[in-house]
């Protein structure tokens, strides 16, 4: 079929989609919308090709797509039918928890009812999500018994054992047994999400499954496994929901389809240049290494056990290794010591960062030797791991034990990969020669204290998330749409397509589609300034709590108020009369969707409802009517300035010349505050006040700007108080 016939399939699917759903009204900008990803992924040149082929055809759709366009069925629709037709896959990857429910419990099942062809859908979710029964069993004590003298490591998990409180140990064995009951009866399926009361990591960690740890079709409770069950689903399925850290995090992994043979659509895609940086980010820790030890012990007895020559090296490996972050430790408090016991003072870790990301000579043997041993000691493991497997296989009566010490070996060795990751990206140094063209690692290092230890450790990061997407994602991918609410910034592509990886591909199509809504006749923007200036933190609190309490006396139904920071959420919390007080929910207060169900309560029966939340609040979150008539931002959501790798970033930009804040905390800031002011109106019936109190957004340049990129409400400026 061609390209041309195809993209006309994509569309003609989509309309057959809408004009079967009963009373849904047709929207140009939906159409538009679903056009666009018909011509894009009908055009994309999928599969392998010859080595002397020529380079296949790429395309890749940026879409911006106001509230009210319906994105999800506009993608969905035209993708799916097109995936149907080349034989090939869709997977769709969100940045958030709320919209994969959303496409799995109620997107999707109703565009399955719709389509002409059948199609099944996935839910693709890290292994980590999931238990690992052959560790459940052991800890619940519910595994076959283990005689003390066949167990390599009974001693040293006593030893563990006995360091908790008793009240804990037995504590966490009820839990563990309660959980292992529930998986026995099918009660439970294994995935950490479904549980009544999600444990906390310290108590899913011991029972997790683990890429490291698994023997995969080898382990004796291969046949039960949660894990792999979830993953027989996921293959026969045609449309694959996942989330932008999975895809990352599993590139090269095989977990999803590949990319240069499916149909890839990112949704809430402004988050993907953050979840990158936060992706490829690494540290280590350099003051607890009590695990080095621990992991030696585990792969010599292990490697003894079954006859692997390498072992030999590991206790030059281990020892060297130890000593060499021991001593990396002394170095890093020899020359930032002073600069990090001075903010003992500060909230969260003190920190210190290398400057234009160069170390200090001296740190740059000690790394390099911590990166040879480390890797070293890896392929030690990565032959004892071979070993296990083999013995695994030819030995099944005994898979049950020598999987347990794969789990065993395998539960420290990522541990072991940090070490190396870490001590490589702070290895990068730019040459003596080098111009301002190269781009250097965000390098810094933290002093904390955790009980009794004070930790040291080193922290590097890539510096432009769109370098990093370039070399590990698009290099892969051959058709892509990526979509938000939220992608022009102060009006224009070029902040997100640069953030992005995107800027100045020839296979990159952008196009915006407005918002159904009238915002002018449907809100208004209260542009409420106030005397002081927003940079004095002390003085403009004050006064905008004071405007701020002032308005919400006003509030009829429902209402949300945006902090920037917990301790101006604080001000404004101790500063409530009693009477307001019952009406206000604090984000602080309870679990999100008690709150959100409460609110929701609330306003059904009449009363007002304040709802007070910070950023997390400020984006996927879905008020419509009275739930949320009247919008409050305290102040504009500039990123906090103690950021190590927004630091870095403004350093290396000034030293070429360029402005930092323009070119980079502006259009940060549009999309963000797009995000916030998006609350408001959700709906074509819905009325809403959005109060803003930041007075830089009607008395700078760079709040014009801002302006620009806002829905186009009717504008009431307010003068102080």
């Amino acid at each position: 079929m061609s390209q041309q016939k195809w993209a006309q399939l994509g569309l003609e699917s989509f309309d057959d989609v809408v004009a079967s759903i009963p009373g849904f009204r047709s929207r140009e900008g939906q159409r538009l919308m679903a056009s666009q990803v018909a011509q894009t992924f009908s055009t994309a040149q999928l599969g392998k090709v010859d080595d002397d082929a020529p380079a296949p055809e790429r395309a890749i759709a940026v879409v911006q797509a106001g509230t009210g366009v319906g994105k999800s069925l506009a993608y969905s629709a035209p993708a799916i039918a097109l995936a149907l037709a080349r034989g090939t896959r869709v997977l769709i990857s969100t940045a958030t928890v709320a919209l994969q429910e959303q496409l799995v419990n109620k997107d999707l099942p109703a565009l399955a009812a719709q389509l002409e062809q059948p199609f099944k859908f996935a839910l693709a979710k890290g292994r980590g999500r999931f238990v690992c029964k052959l560790k459940l069993e052991r800890l619940a004590g519910t595994g076959e018994s283990h005689d003390e003298a066949d167990d390599l490591f009974a001693e040293e998990e006593a030893a563990t054992r006995n360091a908790r409180p008793a009240q804990e140990r037995e504590a966490r064995m009820q839990f563990y047994a309660s959980m292992a009951d529930a998986l026995a009866t099918n009660v439970w399926d294994g995935d950490r999400d479904s549980l009544a009361t999600p444990p906390e990591p310290e108590v899913w960690s011991p029972v997790a499954a683990e890429s490291s740890s698994c023997t995969g079709k080898h382990c004796p409770a291969f046949d039960g496994c949660t894990y792999y069950e979830r993953r027989k689903s996921m293959v026969a399925a045609q449309v694959i929901v996942a989330n932008h850290d999975l895809l990352l995090s599993s590139l090269g992994a095989r977990l999803l389809p590949d990319l240069d043979n499916c149909l890839l659509v990112l949704d809430e895609a402004h988050h993907l240049p953050a979840t990158a940086l936060s992706q490829f980010a690494c540290a280590l820790d350099l003051s607890r290494l009590g695990w080095i030890d621990k992991l030696a012990s585990r792969a010599l007895r292990v490697g003894t056990l079954i006859e692997v020559e390498e072992v030999a090296d590991v206790p030059t490996h281990s020892s060297q290794l130890r000593q060499t972050l021991q001593d990396l430790a002394k170095l890093v408090m020899d020359f930032y010591g002073d600069d990090l016991k001075s903010q003992k003072d500060s909230w969260g870790p003190a920190r210190v960062r290398a400057p234009r990301g160069v170390l200090p000579e001296a740190l740059l043997e000690p790394l390099a030797q911590a990166a040879h041993h480390a890797n070293g000691f890896l392929d030690v493991l990565r032959a004892v791991s071979k070993a296990l497997r083999v013995e695994i296989r030819d030995n099944p009566e005994e898979a049950r034990r020598l999987s347990t010490m794969y789990a065993q070996v395998g539960a420290l060795a990522p541990r072991l990969e940090s070490v190396y990751d870490t001590a490589q990206l702070l290895l990068q140094q730019p040459a003596q020669d080098d111009d301002s063209q190269y781009v250097p690692n965000a390098k810094w290092f933290t002093l904390e204290t955790d009980g009794e230890f004070i930790v040291v450790k080193a922290h590097a990061s890539p510096l432009l998330p769109g370098a990093t997407l370039r070399q590990h994602l698009w290099s892969q991918v051959r058709g892509a749409v990526l979509t938000s609410a939220t992608l022009t910034s102060c009006g224009q592509f070029d902040f997100f397509l640069r953030e992005s990886g995107l800027h100045g591909d020839p296979s990159v199509t952008t196009l915006e589609v407005a918002s159904p809504f009238d915002y002018a006749a449907q809100g208004i923007l209260v542009a409420a300034e106030t005397h002081a200036d927003p940079r004095q933190a002390s003085a403009f609190t004050s006064e905008m709590v004071d405007a701020l309490l002032h308005d919400l006396a006003r509030v009829e139904s429902g209402a949300l108020v945006l902090f920037t920071s917990r301790e101006q959420m604080r001000q404004a919390v101790d500063a409530l009369s009693t009477a307001m007080r019952s009406s206000v929910l604090v984000q602080t207060a309870m679990p999100r969707a008690q709150l959100l169900s409460l609110h929701r309560e609330r306003v059904a029966a009449g009363q007002s409802s304040i709802i007070f939340g910070m950023q997390s609040f400020g984006e996927g979150l879905d008020l419509p009517g009275a739930l949320c008539e009247s919008l409050f931002i305290t102040k504009l959501p500039f990123a906090p300035p103690d950021d190590p790798v927004g630091e870095a970033r403004a350093e290396w930009l000034r030293s070429a010349g360029r402005d930092p804040f323009s070119e980079l905390v502006v259009p940060a800031t549009a999309i963000r505050l797009a995000q916030w002011v998006g609350r408001a109106i959700r709906t074509e019936e819905d009325r809403a006040f959005v109060y803003c109190y930041d007075k830089r957004l009607v008395r700078t340049n760079y709040g014009q700007r801002l302006l620009n990129g806002l829905p186009p409400f009717a504008l009431e400026k307010r003068p102080p108080r």
